[in-house]
Formats: structure tokens, sequence, C-alpha cells
């Protein structure tokens, strides 16, 4: 008998809920083997400890925006373009009434009425503050204090937890419980000294022939600006709108504050004209706006200045997402929250208005993610796609392997008490609703070791990469890497850019970096403009790109088929003719890809 609801209702009504969920025998919902390699048991978790726990609520019509998705960014299709509203995306991702009902009756069980919970636009995810206490009360688990060797950071979690039965098919997941992911900003520092591939020595005529055919400073092998990813891609002559609607927008998270005095003084060192102006802020989940030099953080830094410098004068956003897990358990501090991707999602799903391109160059190893979480978050990829936004993801800077960008160094194990070893794939790059991107260097460009690359464990081929990929997979020698790899799974990078040897003002200085970091900012930038040229030409934004570049569009990329990304022992996977785990199927070529996006519907 189906529960009657409480929304609403005196809170002496809920006695009848609370009976009836005692009664209910809980079976386990989630759990995993244990604590990823190199976490271990600390203490029991305080019972006073505030944790904010996320809860999923199925999404029914899933399937039926996804369709939406891959007609509005199929070019051959007739609705290519028709990008969904918000209001039309959220009713997609709703929760059947039936699941709000039972879900709150449960939280009305342990004391929660309508006013302590945080509910998404879509209704689909709710929040709630609970003391550590309750949490196990109403999961039937227990909470530890989990201390990475390593680092000596903790967090609070559990292994495994429950439900009431009833709940299972109302509830997708809960989180922060068997979720370790540690998330981490893809940028790699320049002294890897017994690394670093060195540069290619500049030409006697101080330039070189770049792939469009046209000349790029020689010095671009050395320093990398916006002069030279403007030459090097082909887009010189090219002049965005200020005023036509196209934004740009950056997502930063971590504590990594864009230093305004660090971008403007970028501005006058490499693009003059944009001195002077700035971008929107905006906080999320108590994201801060830190202008101190001592807190400027080289990511975020990074980011904005190549990314608003590249673009400007488009509009940019800049996103500060606040939370991340660790916390020192003996301060009690209350900052230990879930990975900040669901907070960021939940507040640019409930705008009306977006920017047309997003940039993100954070991630972890996909197997710290759990399965629930990661297809949840990637849902909201979907539905970002859907609305008409490009999501660019960094593709990692651990190669084949582990995020860590020394190859020596990486631990490439299982985390399904097997410890066995594989290729560890990341997320969200992993996803197959976002465009993931990978890095080169020099000129002319070959890919730069860390490029990660490889193929998820969670997700399934998506169609529009298949023939790309088989191909790719056909050339391998019979056995190559067998077992380290899913051959069946989404592969990825999709394209590439640079990512070394960027020149960035940081707390007042100049100093280079490497990594996807640079990689992602820098193909989004080129997105952005394809966008305001449709745009100014009375078209709709590309919105999710992969149909396209796999159908169409990888013919105005610039393939790159020599390096690899060695990692987990091996040498990795090689660039090669077409589409490779390296570097996707290149990078951009603007002017050819201009051509194409403008001859589109």
């Amino acid at each position: 008998m189906r529960l009657v609801s409480l929304l609403g209702l005196p809170f002496a009504a809920a006695l009848v809920g609370a009976a009836s969920f005692k009664d209910c025998q809980h079976k386990v919902k989630e759990s995993i083997h244990g604590p990823p390699r190199g976490w271990y048991k600390h203490a029991p978790a305080p019972k006073h400890h505030m944790l904010e726990l996320k809860i999923a609520l199925p999404q029914p019509k899933f399937p039926e925006l996804e369709q939406h998705l891959w007609e509005v960014s199929d070019p051959s299709h007739t609705r290519y373009g028709a990008h969904l509203s918000k209001e039309e995306t959220d009713a997609l991702m709703a929760p059947h009434p039936e699941t709000l009902d039972i879900v709150s009756e449960w939280l009305a069980s342990h004391g929660l009425a309508e006013e302590d919970l945080i509910r998404s636009s879509a209704n689909d995810w709710v929040t709630i503050h609970v003391p550590v206490g309750l949490a196990e009360d109403m999961l039937n688990t227990t909470y530890h204090v989990y201390k990475d060797s390593k680092t000596g950071e903790s967090m609070v979690r559990t292994t495994s937890y429950s439900l009431p039965e009833i709940l299972h098919e109302h509830v997708d997941l809960i989180q922060p419980t068997t979720m370790f992911a540690r998330f981490k900003a893809f940028k790699s520092s320049l002294h890897w000294t017994d690394l670093a591939q060195p540069p290619v020595s500049n030409s006697p005529n101080g330039t070189i022939t770049g792939p469009a055919g046209n000349q790029v400073d020689a010095s671009c092998n050395n320093t990398v600006t916006i002069s030279c990813l403007k030459q090097l891609y082909n887009s010189v002559g090219y002049n965005t709108s200020a005023t036509n609607g196209n934004q740009l927008g950056l997502t930063g998270y971590l504590e990594q504050y864009a230093n305004n005095m660090d971008l403007q003084q970028f501005y006058q060192l490499e693009n003059p004209s944009a001195y002077g102006s700035n971008y929107t802020f905006v906080s999320i989940n108590g994201g801060l706006n830190n202008q101190s030099y001592a807190d400027a953080g080289i990511e975020a830094d990074l980011d904005t200045q190549f990314g608003f410098g590249l673009t400007w004068p488009t509009p940019g956003t800049f996103y500060s997402t606040g939370g991340e897990p660790p916390f020192t358990p003996d301060m009690l501090s209350p900052t230990d929250t879930n990975e900040p991707y669901s907070y960021w999602l939940d507040y640019v799903l409930s705008q009306d208005t977006l920017p047309q391109t997003i940039s993100t160059s954070y991630g972890d190893d996909e197997q710290t993610v759990p399965y629930t979480y990661a297809t949840r978050v990637c849902a909201g990829m979907a539905a970002l796609g859907a609305r008409g936004v490009s999501v660019m993801f960094s593709s990692g800077d651990g190669g084949v392997g582990d995020g860590d960008a020394n190859p020596a160094t990486q631990e490439c194990y299982s985390n399904d008490g097997r410890n066995v070893t594989k290729f560890l794939p990341a997320f969200p790059a992993s996803c197959p609703y976002v465009t993931a991107v990978g890095a080169t260097i020099n000129i002319p460009e070959t890919a730069v070791f860390f490029s990660g690359g490889g193929f998820s464990d969670y997700f399934l081929r998506p169609s529009y990469q298949d023939a790309a990929v088989s191909e790719y997979l056909a050339k391998l020698a019979p056995g190559t890497y067998e077992g380290l790899y899913n051959p069946y799974g989404r592969a990825y990078p999709d394209v590439a850019a640079q990512g070394y040897n960027f020149l960035v003002v940081y707390q007042g200085n100049t100093t280079y970096v490497a990594g996807t970091s640079c990689s992602s900012p820098t193909f989004a930038s080129f997105v952005s403009m394809l966008n305001d040229a449709r745009i100014s030409n009375g078209k709709t934004p590309l919105g999710f790109l992969n149909p396209f570049l796999y159908s169409s569009g990888y013919a105005a990329l610039n393939d790159i088929t020599e390096g690899n990304n060695p990692g987990c022992g091996t040498e990795g996977f090689n660039a090669t003719v077409g589409w490779d785990p390296v570097t996707g199927s290149g990078t951009p070529d603007f002017e050819k890809l201009m051509a194409l996006v403008l001859s589109m519907p």
C-alpha cells in the first residue's frame, strides 16, 4: 500500500509515516569493497559532525531528454539546433510525483520538515544538513574518519549504506557516503626536469609554417601566448562581438581564485585591447572571490587569462564553486562536503540563460567516483547539451594513468579489492555528453606525454564515435594492453589543443604552466568564437559538439599523428592518423571550422 503524502501536513501526521518506515526492512543500497588505495580507517566519525547529504531521485523521462539531445546536436537531423528551454529540461529531469511523496514522508519520519529541505530546480536532488548520528540512523550505517596515508587529509565516509526497501526504487543515490573522489585541477608545473619534452629549436628566419600553411612565430615553440594560439589555430583576422549575446563560461573550484590584478597585467602583456575589461563573477555554494595576491590560484588565473583573453570582447562568466571533501578531523571542520560538480550543476541548470560555451579543467579518476554518482552528474551534462551549451573538460594529466603527471610514480590499480593493474580513465572526461580535450606540444604539433586518454569503465561507447574508435582499435596489434582497458567503453579525448609552456601572470609575476588545464579553455575559446560567428549570422549555437565533430567536424581539425601518453608501466596509446585516445581527432583550424559551421542549418 502506498503511503499517504505528508507534504504540507502537520508534524503529528508524520508519525504514521514514521511508524511505517521503522517497520520496513532496510536493504543495502550501495557498497564498495573498501576505500581507495592509500586511504585507511582512522577513527569513528564524531556523532555531531555535520554532513550535507545530497539525495538523487530517479529521472524516469531521461531517455526522452537524451533523444532530444541526439536530435538537436546532429547537423543532419531536421531538429538540429532546436535546443530545449530550462522549463523543458526540468520537466524531463523531474521525478515521478509518487517519488517526491514517499521520499518526503521518509525524511519527515526522521524529523525533517519541508523547510529543512533544499530542492533542485527539477526537484531531482534533495539536500539536507544532518549530524553524523542522524545520518547513521537514516542510512543504517556507521561513518568513520578515513585518512589518506600520503597527504594526511581526511574524509568522513562509509563503505556501505542501506535504505528501507520501499525507498530503493525512489532513490538513485545518497552522497557523501561511499565516494572518495579527490577532485583535482588538471594542471602541472614545469618543474619536471627529468620528464619535460624539450621544445623544438627556433627556425633561422623566426617563423614556422603552421598546419594551416600560415606562418607562426618561432618563439611559440618555447612560449605559448594568445598571439601564438591565434596564429597556430588560424583565427588572427577574426574579431568577436561584445553585443550579440554570445558568452564564455569558466569554472573554478577548490579555493582557486582568479586574481583580477594578474588578469589586467596579463592583458597588458598579451592582449592590450582587453586591458580594463572585466568578467561576471558568480558565487556557488559559498565560492569566494578572494583578491589577495597571496591567495591567487594559478589554475583560475590560467583559465581566465587565456579563456577571456582569447575571446575578448565576448562577455565572460567565472563560476566560483565552494566545497571540497578533505578536512582536518581534529578541528571538526564543517567543510567536509560532496565533490562540487553537483553544486555547480544544480546552479547552472536552474538558470534561464547560460553561456553557450563552458570549460572545466578539473576531474578525478573515474573509479573513485561511484558509478551511480557519475551517471547522475553525466545526465546533468546531457541536460546542458540539450539546452545548447557546448561543455568542454580537460582529459587529465596522467596519460593512461592515475592523474600523476610522472609516469614513473603512478599507481594504476583497480579499486575493486583485486588490486589488479589497469589503466585509469578520468571523469567527467569519460562522460559521453561532454567534449574531452587532450594536449599537444610544439609546432609541428605532437601529443604531449601527459595527455589523458583512454576508455571508460562506466559508460559504453556512444554511437557517434563507433566508426572512428573501431578504426583505431583495428590498428592495434592483437593483444595490445589486453585486460588493461575496456575496448567497449566511451573513448576520449575527442579533440586536443596546445598544453605546454603557457605564459601566465601569477601573483604579479610571469611563469609557465602546462597541463590539459591549458588545452580545455583554449579549445573552448575557439568554440566560443564559432558560436559567435553562428549567432552573428542568425544561427543557433553549436550546443553539444560531439555528433558534429565525429560526423564532419573532424575534417576541419589538424590531425596529430605523433606522440603517446605513457602510464601504468606502459608506453600508453599512440597518436596516429585519424582519431586516437591521446589527441582525439586533433586541434582546431578556425577558418575551416567556421566555414563548416556556417554552412550548417
